[in-house]
């Protein structure tokens, strides 16, 4: 068990670094402002009373991309049972949209430099000057910083020392889930997580699978999914991986397969194809879920009488682990008991921590994107 919210079975792989748990009490302890959005302490730059400004709004579109903009799409479907107001991404340039209604839309456009080309564009075509906007961006002289002064909008800070894909709980994720109607203070577990050895020590052994993984070659790191409802969460997760550590010719390049669709197409491969794979698996537990009808089940299926959706998924979850299992495939697994903003919190931490940590120990920069910037300055020599 990693907390009582989460259950959680590691990699199955004999492997002891003290590198790791040295890293680790250095990033415990280290006060940078990543770490410190991570903590119940945390200030944002924004105060309670803009949240009740614009709560009144039950329509609210987000512009964004990447990390300026997934970790928000994770919450809102991870916990969308709990939230009444409807909210759409603008998250990639489109040739077609449909146009919507935004006679009653608040608007939140989203980007740490405040000069993303896409989220540009689409502020352009989508936002007009009488609409209600929020612009999270850098406190500098930049495109959107610019354009939020003359539309007269709100204007929240964004940390200039938080990364986008590092920043969902930094005012660019908590921001729009206290408009969603959700608690910031419960997403912060930081605090209690640093003081549960077992979380740790799950923590440490899972880096150190990952970097033995690393050493034997097995650089694709499989999301076997049974959540549809978490598919945004490992999209954050994607990018956080690759972005974070595909440097000097290292990385996990992070695959998300949706289950249980994915069993007839490429679970044939990852039995018995090639074996530079390692793989997570991850199911949460519904409490109402679909139950079939008993009337029209053919003798022949009687297994299928009187069970719940649910119960199907989670079975087959079983009988892939067992496989998986019995042919020595590397995996670990989380199976989540609570659909909510603190368990929510715990896997977002869990999974910076991890990141961070196997940067730290492969010496290379977790935080920063150099071959993106390369494409993004390509793009402006031909527009130009």
């Amino acid at each position: 068990m990693l907390t009582p919210r989460i259950n959680f079975k590691n990699f199955q792989v004999k492997n002891n670094s003290k590198v790791i748990k040295k890293d680790i009490n250095y990033l415990l302890n280290l006060n940078n402002e990543l770490i410190n959005s991570l903590k119940k302490n945390y200030k944002f730059s924004y105060k309670k009373k803009l949240i009740h400004k614009y709560k009144k709004f039950s329509n609210v579109r987000i512009f964004g991309m990447g990390g300026s903009i997934l970790g928000t799409q994770a919450i809102y479907d991870f916990l969308k049972h709990k939230i009444k107001k409807k909210f759409y991404f603008i998250n990639n340039l489109k040739s077609f949209t449909k146009k919507q209604n935004t006679h009653n839309f608040l608007n939140l456009i989203v980007s740490k430099s405040g000069n993303t080309t896409e989220t540009i564009v689409n502020t352009n075509i989508f936002v007009k000057k009488k609409q209600e906007n929020i612009f999270i961006t850098e406190n500098k002289k930049s495109y959107l910083h610019i354009l939020a002064q003359k539309l007269k909008s709100e204007i929240v800070h964004h940390n200039n020392y938080i990364g986008g894909r590092y920043s969902v709980l930094s005012e660019v994720g908590m921001l729009p889930a206290e408009l969603m109607g959700l608690s910031s203070n419960k997403f912060k577990q930081f605090n209690n997580l640093i003081k549960n050895k077992r979380f740790l020590n799950h923590l440490i052994k899972n880096v150190q699978a990952i970097l033995f993984f690393q050493k034997k070659k097995k650089f694709n790191s499989v999301i076997i999914n049974y959540d549809e409802k978490s598919t945004n969460l490992f999209n954050w997760y994607q990018q956080l991986v690759a972005e974070s550590l595909g440097k000097k010719g290292l990385g996990v390049l992070p695959i998300v397969s949706t289950m249980p669709k994915d069993n007839h197409s490429v679970m044939q491969l990852y039995l018995d194809g090639f074996k530079n794979n390692f793989f997570t698996f991850f199911y949460v537990k519904e409490k109402k879920s679909l139950s079939l009808k008993n009337s029209i089940i053919l003798p022949e299926h009687n297994y299928l009488r009187n069970k719940k959706l649910d119960e199907i998924i989670f079975a087959q979850k079983k009988a892939t682990e067992n496989v998986f299992k019995r042919k020595k495939i590397p995996f670990r697994s989380f199976e989540i008991n609570y659909r909510d903003e603190k368990t929510l919190g715990e896997l977002f931490c869990f999974f910076i921590l991890e990141t961070i940590l196997i940067g730290r120990a492969l010496k290379i920069n977790p935080f920063n994107q150099p071959a993106v910037e390369l494409i993004k300055n390509e793009t402006k020599k031909i527009l130009t």
